[in-house]
């Protein structure tokens, strides 16, 4: 299931790299990037995380607070805070829940096969938690001056 514009985000209390439970009840009246990757410390992702580390400054003075799933351990996500100097919050899903919830695993296809795994998705949550935009399937680079020039940052 897909979410769309409008639709209410799913509530997630997920531990972050530090070990801190991260609710996103604690961000409402903020305007909130919820984005899923597949694997930490992976190409893809840390180029994907450090385009969010490089805006994070102008995303928050825009009001917005970035937050990044996967389902890596907290203790891995530790490390790629660490390594790629992350200063958002990066939290842990092992058991997909939220991301299903969010419609960030299924389905997709990878080198011509189809096979089931996380689906890279970005979020805008409305302070009111409600669905902003759902961006899915989307390329880890690039993805980011996309959304801002979406958002209308740029």
């Amino acid at each position: 299931m897909k979410l769309e514009p409008g639709d209410a985000a799913p509530d997630l209390a997920l531990p972050a790299a530090d070990g801190t439970v991260v609710s996103l009840d604690a961000y409402r009246g903020k305007r909130v990037i919820l984005y899923f990757y597949p694997a930490a410390m992976t190409p893809g992702c840390t180029k994907q995380a450090c385009d969010f580390r490089d805006s994070l400054a102008s995303l928050t003075a825009a009001g917005f607070a970035v937050l990044g799933v996967s389902k890596d351990t907290p203790a891995k996500l530790a490390k790629f805070a660490e390594h790629d100097a992350l200063t958002f919050p990066l939290l842990s899903d092992p058991g997909l829940e939220v991301h299903k919830a969010y419609g960030a695993y299924g389905e997709k296809t990878m080198y011509g096969k189809t096979i089931v795994g996380v689906l890279r998705s970005t979020f805008v949550i409305d302070p009111d938690g409600k669905i902003e935009k759902a961006l899915y399937n989307v390329k880890a680079t690039g993805h980011v001056a996309r959304l801002r020039r979406e958002l209308g940052l740029d």
